[in-house]
């Protein structure tokens, strides 16, 4: 039986950019972007498995985070059903803010290319951001930024 995956993802907003990761679901043919994170472990708190998520996928801390939604999120990917729940935070950290708009980094453990997107370029629908919940919190916070607190 498959299971309903748990998740903690950060949005790091920067001069009208966000950073993602950017993904290509082969069987749809779709590229997309999503949001930075992974599954929260056993015993692990939503907000603590997002704080290891940026260390392990990109050696970054983070130095806060406030909380703007829970999503559930159904979807397919490359072909297979998929059910989580996802957090999805606001985040700020000095490493990330000392990176500039062109960086060009990678997801450490899988390579996925991750990079500074325009929040305007979400807005106008040109790839979509997942989890689903994450545009509309993304498009709240770039609104009114969020301050988040260590």
């Amino acid at each position: 039986m498959p299971a309903i995956r748990n998740i903690s993802v950060g949005l790091p907003v920067k001069d009208g950019h966000v950073l993602v990761l950017c993904g290509r679901d082969r069987s749809l043919g779709q590229d997309f972007y999503r949001a930075i994170g992974g599954g929260i472990e056993f015993g692990e708190r939503a907000e603590e498995a997002l704080h290891r998520e940026f260390r392990e996928e990109l050696d970054v801390t983070l130095d806060g985070s406030t909380l703007l939604a829970v999503s559930e999120n159904l979807f397919t990917y490359e072909g297979e059903p998929g059910h989580e729940i996802a957090h999805i935070f606001a985040v700020a950290s000095a490493d990330l803010d000392a990176l500039p708009l062109d960086a060009e980094l990678e997801v450490l453990d899988e390579g996925s290319p991750v990079r500074w997107v325009p929040v305007a370029e979400l807005r106008d629908g040109v790839r979509p951001l997942f989890p689903s919940g994450a545009p509309h919190a993304l498009f709240a916070l770039a609104d009114e930024p969020v301050i988040a607190d260590a």
